[in-house]
């Protein structure tokens, strides 16, 4: 992996791991407003998820290997990881405001996150190694699904009784993780050949995941018709953005 993508990366990272203070600018909107914009960042983040994994890091990892079969397995990896993830983490980034929590659960959600942002680091690395388009989509992909996460993140843990400064301070914190992925990332792709025909079908899967279980569930939440055209207008444009960004 060259220096130069190693410094993308770490920018990279250090953006992602900013939009963990976006919690605070919630602060002064009111809820259906903020609910709207919600709906929004969430259908166009789940069709950058879907159009990166399916227009970029699929192709790219074909560009690795014509085993085409390892591919699909590797894809299918990434997909359960993430479900045991969620699973035994707890990590559900739920966006509804009225979603049950305990205090105890500000802790784990940390926890969770923490593991999280450290696999987007990895991802951002080995994105970053094959080139810096594929690197910039990746991030893009990562930043989209960042916002309403973070923003959900900030309200899980007012709720489970941090003040809003520990929340925002320990969200960071949880969000730095990001950068010690990228440095993992970097010695792995330095020391195991060929890891990146792994790890972009493994993200593929892992966006796929996330796009279908976490985010589209919350888009179909929505019953009224004007908001549903929108937002699916903005899922299927995040969809023509990552494929017109593939030519």
């Amino acid at each position: 992996m060259p220096l130069s993508a190693f410094f993308y990366a770490i920018v990279a990272a250090i953006i992602v791991s900013l939009i963990s203070l976006v919690g605070v600018l919630t602060l002064s909107l009111k809820e259906k407003k903020l609910e709207k914009i919600l709906l929004m960042l969430i259908s166009f983040s789940a069709g950058a998820m879907l159009g990166g994994a399916f227009f970029h890091l699929l192709p790219e990892a074909m560009d690795f290997s014509a085993n085409i079969e390892k591919i699909f397995i590797f894809t299918l990896i990434g997909m359960l990881v993430f479900f045991v993830l969620e699973k035994v983490l707890r990590w559900h980034h739920c966006h509804d405001t009225n979603c049950e929590t305990h205090q105890h659960l500000g802790h784990l959600n940390l926890v969770g996150d923490a593991v999280h942002n450290l696999i987007d680091g990895i991802v951002i690395a080995a994105a970053f190694a094959v080139s810096v388009p594929l690197g910039m989509t990746v991030t893009l992909s990562i930043t989209l699904h960042e916002i309403p996460q973070e923003i959900s993140d900030f309200g899980v843990l007012i709720y489970a009784g941090f003040s809003r400064s520990k929340a925002l301070l320990y969200n960071l914190y949880s969000a730095l993780f990001a950068l010690l992925g990228v440095l993992m990332g970097y010695f792995l792709i330095l020391y195991i050949d060929h890891i990146n025909l792994f790890l972009l079908p493994f993200t593929a899967g892992g966006f796929i995941y996330i796009a279908a279980t976490d985010l589209v569930p919350e888009i179909h939440k929505e019953n009224r018709l004007g908001r549903s055209i929108l937002s699916f207008i903005f899922f299927v444009g995040a969809i023509v953005l990552m494929a017109v960004s593939k030519e």
